[in-house]
């Protein structure tokens, strides 16, 4: 379960968003869900996962929580973030 805070339809947030869909695709086919939380809409809601900067990944489950801070354009860095093996089943270093 992976929520994705941004704040609006910047092109960092949408740039984000298409890296952790892609990612996620091809990383965890079937096996994953993505919420976006517009903080624009729902300020509110950046406290309970204590998200400080835009845009955040936050992995809910399975726990424990993890953060990632950026538009996660390096894959490498949110898969071993995430403590996902990547799909070809190689060991990470």
């Amino acid at each position: 379960m992976l929520r994705l805070y941004v704040a609006g339809q910047t092109p960092k947030s949408l740039t984000a968003f298409a890296n952790l869909k892609r990612i996620c695709e091809e990383h965890l086919p079937g096996r994953y869900q993505i919420e976006v939380v517009d903080l624009l809409k729902n300020p509110m809601l950046a406290k309970g996962d204590q998200i400080l900067a835009i845009p955040t990944l936050v992995r809910k489950l399975p726990e424990p929580m993890r953060k990632i801070i950026g538009d996660l354009s390096n894959t490498e860095r949110v898969l071993v973030g995430l403590d996902v093996r990547p799909a070809d089943g190689r060991e990470r270093a």
